[in-house]
């Protein structure tokens, strides 16, 4: 897998086409873009060239959520970010995405993201997992309140993941790029002290 910005290749998925065609035009100044407009397409033209693949998720048809499935059926090596309208629930804990945003999402959000999905090509499957897993609990703490994360079976579950992934990797530390450090640590008020599941 690319871990260049600079060769990397981006599936845009949105029925929107004007949006598909805008975020394309963002990306083509740093990396490749292709775009597809509906659940269908984005699965005829996945291979394995794309490296990052920036999913719509309410889609008439084929759903962002069924592309997902499909994917994770046909085991891809491709980083999945959900940029939709939708707000985040609990389900997205098992889904097999790496982040996600809620639109509108401007230039700069969108490829600082692209970018920290091309470095974690460089990364094993087990790095791979914790970053999946604190993209969520960071979107799940910005989307619900204390009271609905403490109540939140899939949430405590997330934790639990996250603290067993963690464990297993104390001795890779020194593979975090600086990008993914901003990324695990950006709950922490003033770059504060780590909490036992930020490890």
């Amino acid at each position: 897998m690319t871990t260049e910005l600079s060769d990397a290749t981006v599936l845009i998925v949105d029925d929107e086409q004007s949006l598909a065609d805008l975020y394309a035009y963002w990306i083509d100044e740093f990396a490749e873009a292709r775009t597809a407009y509906d659940g269908n397409e984005a699965l005829e033209k996945l291979d394995d060239d794309i490296d990052v693949m920036l999913l719509d998720r309410r889609m008439p048809g084929l759903s962002g959520d069924a592309v997902v499935d499909a994917v994770a059926e046909e085991d891809f090596d491709v980083r999945i970010v959900m940029v939709t309208a939708v707000d985040p629930g609990f389900e997205i804990v098992d889904m097999e995405i790496d982040d996600y945003l809620v639109k509108p999402v401007d230039q700069p959000e969108l490829m600082d993201t692209v970018e920290r999905m091309v470095v974690r090509n460089s990364y094993d499957d087990q790095l791979q997992l914790k970053f999946q897993l604190v993209e969520k609990k960071v979107t799940l703490e910005e989307a619900k309140t204390p009271h609905e994360l403490d109540e939140s079976e899939e949430y405590q579950k997330l934790l639990r993941q996250l603290d067993a992934v963690e464990s297993e990797l104390d001795s890779t530390v020194e593979e975090f790029d600086d990008t993914d450090f901003t990324v695990a640590f950006r709950e922490l008020p003033n770059g504060g002290p780590v909490d036992s599941t930020e490890g």
